[in-house]
């Protein structure tokens, strides 16, 4: 009897991603930072199964780098992911550190969306429900927007054909399917169509990351965190060490290596 394959990406041994609920925004903005003075580094330069694929430049988003550019142990420790991925797959990183007018453009752009959808409801809620998807852009050295401090990263997973794996929803998508556990047992969408697929998908992206030392974003499965005050908040941390990252600190060339701190 031939027995069915399973797409290289379903390990049915990883354990369930946590449904978690939304950070606490105003005290994670309050967590203390200790400013590590470390560069941003180009991942383009990363070796496979790392991939860089700029989404925001490649869409014509003004002020978007053609480059994602993350802290250098940020960068380590996205190779050390890529490298616990199953043969075949590869981690594409879709951005990194992003600059403020760029974070401002894409928070109001979501609010006037929702100001439309939603006339009857207040600006506070407004603006509360566009920060479930995206960040209050902010350059405050004390509580600045998580990717401004080069520590957050938005991926995804990509096959051998080089084609990115369907997580669900697309990147980017202000719906409740991006919720990382959304497809968990017992959420939401745990019945629906392919449900198990995606479920199995998330779990390697999350675990592989995780494993490396990010935290993730319960309400987009794609961001992960790793020294700002987000990772703190979700580590329980008292402290972060990545505040704000100019990108002229950045180094056009830096060999990265496998050591990790801890």
């Amino acid at each position: 009897m031939i027995q069915p394959v399973l797409p290289l990406d379903a390990d049915t041994s990883l354990a369930p991603i946590p449904a978690l609920p939304e950070p606490d925004w105003n005290r994670v903005g309050r967590i203390p930072i200790t400013h590590k003075d470390e560069q941003l580094v180009p991942t383009s330069l990363l070796p496979r199964p790392l991939l860089t694929y700029p989404v925001y430049a490649r869409q014509g988003l003004p002020g978007a780098g053609n480059e994602c550019l993350v802290r250098e142990e940020v960068g380590r420790r996205l190779r050390l992911a890529a490298q616990n991925l199953p043969e075949g797959l590869s981690l594409v990183i879709l951005d990194g550190w992003r600059p403020w007018q760029v974070q401002k453009q894409l928070f109001e752009t979501y609010l006037d969306v929702l100001r439309q959808r939603h006339p009857e409801e207040s600006e506070d809620i407004l603006v509360e429900r566009t920060r479930e998807f995206v960040s209050l852009p902010s350059v405050d050295p004390d509580s600045p927007s998580p990717h401004l401090t080069g520590g957050s990263v938005d991926v995804t997973l990509c096959g051998p054909d080089g084609v990115w794996l369907d997580m669900g929803t697309s990147f980017d998508a202000t719906e409740p399917a991006s919720h990382t556990a959304y497809f968990e047992p017992g959420q939401p969408g745990a019945a629906l169509q392919l449900a198990e697929l995606y479920r199995h998908r998330r779990r390697l992206l999350y675990h592989v990351m995780r494993k490396a030392g990010f935290t993730n974003l319960p309400t987009e499965w794609w961001h992960f965190d790793y020294g700002n005050q987000l990772w703190a908040w979700h580590s329980g941390k008292e402290q972060a060490f990545y505040g704000p990252a100019p990108m002229e600190g950045s180094v056009p060339l830096m060999p990265l290596g496998l050591s990790v701190q801890p």
